[in-house]
Order: structure tokens, then C-alpha cells, then sequence
């Protein structure tokens, strides 16, 4: 028999009049205000997880203690209907690039704060966020603190065989941060993109700008070769490469200009041959650049020599339009598509760039079938470097790396993705509603994964329907929420 005291009976005869309620009552966060009288619900009361951030950053990254039910009940609130019945592209996954920057400062941690921080970023248990996909660049990218290739020669020298072809240069910083997060997540798929070719190779003899002479063709596959061979020789796969990042932009240091029909004629005649004649299955992908020139991947594609050796293309969004993605997989349905770059600029502003970032790339991109999603560079100190001379000064990374580690917005887009919907993950169809922009996926082990940001300038209140139940939630303006069942 239990026994009462006079506050609880003074409680409960409150309760009793309706003089206060907690049924229904909605917190400013989004979800139902916990009855204090019971326990807070255990993860196996509620059929939906909920793992919410807010544009003000009261709440980050958090996993929400509320329960929601499926019912069969109807109500006034908008649908978000998920039908696993339809099923698109798989997903090979989210992350960041891994600039020789980023590696840098992460291996100045030390040691017990660096293993704790790659356990973050790279594994799925507990809070961490389970970084799945990275990019690197294939020598310096404007992220390193200063150019450089893997063939740098005195001036009037040439080596065409590649014999002095070294990565040496990665081997302070960048392979030895690979080498743990490599141990940590084995199947993580890593992009290699090249700034630029050595500058020997070059119609300008220098880091910035210029293009490729066609007579070191040849030469340069061989360089594509010998790093891919060189990379796994240290333990790290490089599951695909780009010929080169962004190939109509000649202004970064490095850099290098390579039109369409340079880079058919490269991959056709070079790249994907010396591929196939050393065995590698690495993929290669096109373009690499804004959204705002689709023809050019498309010029490639339509080649009938080039067409066989590419996977796909890969896109930026520093100009054009995300649907351009969905333009150029409908015109080549059988190759891929990829998202493999986007900064945030410094000093940011959190909740516009939440939302920017999650509706349109980790949205946005995956509904334009792109089967991953990479912002651009995972960790800066807190002047935005290092970077080249000439190279962006103002590339806020996920994380800030000082005195101490700093998450910033990045960190939490990439986070409501890259810990629930892993690779091999399936999208599936979810309608648009209400300004409540949203992706669904289905994961290997079956659950799915609907992420949705409210858009709107008030905070909206809907349903996630899903074979014929409905389980109602609520967003404040700029909040978004990963749902899991």
C-alpha cells in the first residue's frame, strides 16, 4: 500500500480540479512537457526518437526525452507522409573534408584529447556523431599552409616516369590522423581531389592557375596512380578521386583550370586507361564544381570513350541551383552523383546557417539523388587557419581548435545525418509540407530516418505518417529534428 503525504494529496487534488495540467503541454523546444509526478519516459515507451538542435543553440545535438507514439488517431496538423514502398539512391554517407589544415591541428591535440575527439567524430555510440564519409586533398588544397604537390621540382626539371613521386610530405600530420580514423571506422570511403598539378606539368609554371599541358597527360594518370598505390601501401583506400576541384576556378592558391573537353580527353585517354592497367578499382568522378554549369559534367558523360570510366559527377553550391543534380541524373540515370564541398563563413551566424545548410544540402542534395554530403573543412584554428598565401582566410571549420575544441555549425549539420542514416542507407519518398523541408531514408537494419528542419518563421506543429499511423511533433522556427524508428 503506498502512502501519502499532505503535498503529494495537495498534488493530486490540483491535478484532480484541472487547476494545472501537464497532459499535452508542449515545451519551447518541440516536444511534450514531462509529467514531474512520473518518471521520464525510457528509450522502449516511445516508438520515435527525436534528436533535436535549435537555431538559438539552447538545445544542440540532443537526444530528446519524449514520448512519441504512433496512433491511429487524425488531427488538424500537416503530414509528413514516409513511404518506404519508394526507394531511391543508397548513400554512401556525410562528413567533411580533411584538409592538411584540419589534420594538423588535430594532431597538435594531446594524445588523450585527440583519441577522445576522433571517438566523437568517427564512431555511432553514445552522443557521437559517426563521420562517415571524408575528402582529402590530393597534395596541398588553400587549407594547407603553403602549396605543394607530390612531385616538386627545381625549376627547368621534368619526371615523367613519376620516380621521385613521394607523399612524404603527409607523413607528419595527414597519414598519421588517417591511420585513426581508419582504425576507428574501416569502412569510412575517402575522396582524393587534387588542387593542382605539379607546376612542371603546368602552361604557367605555378601553383595558381594555369592548365595541364597535354604532353604530361600521360605523366599526370601516372601521378593518379602512384598515389592511389602509395595511400594504400600506409593502410588508407581511397575509394575515388576527382581529376580536379573545381576546374573553372583559376583564382585559389593552389589551382589549376581544366575545361570539359580537357578533362574528357584526360580521363578517356589517360586516367581511366592507366586505371585499368594497374588494376585499380578506385572510382573516378567528374567535374567537381558549382551547380551553376551542369553541361559541363555532361559534356563528359556524353562522350562515348570518356562515358565507361567515369561513376558519376560531383557537385559545389557556390553558384546555381541544387536541382541541377536531379538535371543531370536524369540525363545520365545510370551514373552517380555526389556532393563534395561547402563552406561556412566566419564568423557565421548558427541558426541561418542551420538552416541553409540542413534544407538545402542534407536535404536538398540527397532529394537531387547526390548519395553524400561533404561541408568543407572539418577544423581551423580560431583565425581560420592555416591556409596558403591567397587561399580562403575566412573558412570557419565543424570544429575551431585552439585552447581548446570549439563545435560549430557544421559540426551539428553533418551530426543530424551522419550518425542515423549510415552508409547503405536507402532514400525513400517523404512529401513536403508546410515549410517543413525534410529527407526520409531507410538503413541497412531497417529503421528509418526522417530528418526535417522548419523553415518558417513560427514554430509548426506536425504529423510523420507512416503506414497509415500518425506520431505528432513540433519544431520551433530554425529547429531541426532527426527522427528515428
Amino acid at each position: 500500500m503506498r502512502f501519502f503525504n499532505k503535498t503529494s494529496i495537495s498534488l493530486a487534488v490540483l491535478l484532480m480540479t484541472g487547476l494545472i495540467s501537464f497532459a499535452g503541454c508542449k515545451d519551447n523546444k518541440g516536444g511534450e512537457v514531462p509529467d514531474p509526478t512520473v518518471d521520464p519516459p525510457m528509450a522502449d515507451t516511445t516508438d520515435v526518437n527525436m534528436w533535436l538542435t535549435t537555431g538559438d543553440k539552447t538545445v544542440l545535438f540532443k537526444k530528446q526525452q519524449v514520448r512519441l507514439l504512433f496512433k491511429d488517431t487524425t488531427n488538424i496538423y500537416p503530414d509528413i507522409k514516409v513511404d518506404d514502398a519508394q526507394a531511391y539512391q543508397t548513400i554512401d554517407g556525410f562528413g567533411y573534408c580533411l584538409t592538411g589544415g584540419s589534420a594538423t591541428l588535430i594532431n597538435s591535440l594531446s594524445a588523450d584529447v585527440q583519441d577522445a575527439l576522433l571517438k566523437e567524430l568517427f564512431l555511432t555510440d553514445s552522443t557521437h556523431i559517426g563521420v562517415s564519409y571524408l575528402r582529402v586533398s590530393i597534395g596541398a588544397s588553400d587549407l594547407s599552409a603553403a602549396p605543394f604537390t607530390y612531385n616538386d621540382l627545381a625549376a627547368g626539371e621534368t619526371d615523367a616516369s613519376m620516380a621521385k613521386f613521394s607523399i612524404d610530405m603527409e607523413k607528419k600530420d595527414l597519414l598519421p590522423v588517417l591511420k585513426k580514423i581508419v582504425a576507428l571506422a574501416p569502412n569510412i570511403k575517402i575522396l582524393g581531389s587534387p588542387w593542382s598539378a605539379p607546376s612542371w606539368m603546368k602552361t604557367n609554371n605555378a601553383s595558381k592557375g594555369g592548365s595541364l599541358k597535354p604532353e604530361y597527360y600521360a605523366a599526370y594518370a601516372l601521378y593518379f596512380v602512384k598515389y592511389i598505390q602509395a595511400m594504400k601501401a600506409e593502410g588508407i583506400t581511397i575509394d575515388a578521386i576527382t581529376p580536379q576541384n573545381e576546374p573553372l576556378h583559376g583564382g585559389n592558391n593552389p589551382s589549376m583550370v581544366m575545361q570539359a573537353n580537357e578533362q574528357a580527353d584526360f580521363v578517356k585517354n589517360h586516367l581511366g586507361p592507366a586505371f585499368k592497367a594497374a588494376g585499380l578499382t578506385t572510382k573516378i568522378i567528374v567535374y567537381d564544381h558549382n551547380a551553376d554549369k551542369p553541361e559541363y559534367p555532361a559534356a563528359i558523360l556524353k562522350d562515348a570513350d570518356a562515358y565507361p570510366y567515369v561513376d558519376g559527377a560531383a557537385f559545389h553550391l557556390y553558384g546555381g541551383s541544387i536541382t541541377a543534380l536531379t538535371q543531370l541524373h536524369d540525363a545520365y540515370p545510370e551514373k552517380n552523383i555526389y556532393f563534395t564541398e561547402q563552406w561556412v563563413g566566419g564568423p557565421g551566424n548558427f541558426g541561418n546557417d542551420l538552416k541553409w545548410h540542413v534544407s538545402t544540402l542534407i536535404i536538398g542534395a540527397t532529394r537531387n539523388w547526390s548519395r553524400n554530403v561533404l561541408e568543407w573543412n572539418l577544423a581551423a584554428d580560431p583565425n581560420y587557419g592555416p591556409h596558403t598565401e591567397g587561399g580562403c582566410t575566412t573558412c570557419l571549420g565543424a570544429l575551431t581548435i585552439g585552447s581548446g575544441v570549439i563545435r560549430n555549425v557544421a559540426y551539428y549539420i553533418i551530426g543530424h545525418a551522419s550518425k542515423f542514416v549510415r552508409p547503405g542507407s536507402v532514400r525513400i519518398a517523404s512529401n513536403i509540407t508546410s515549410q517543413l523541408d525534410n529527407v526520409a531514408f531507410k538503413t541497412p537494419d531497417g529503421k528509418k530516418v526522417l530528418i526535417v528542419v522548419n523553415s518558417g518563421t513560427t514554430p509548426q506543429t506536425f504529423n510523420i505518417q507512416y503506414k497509415g499511423k500518425v506520431v505528432t511533433s513540433t519544431l520551433t522556427n530554425g529547429a531541426v529534428a532527426t527522427y528515428i524508428w
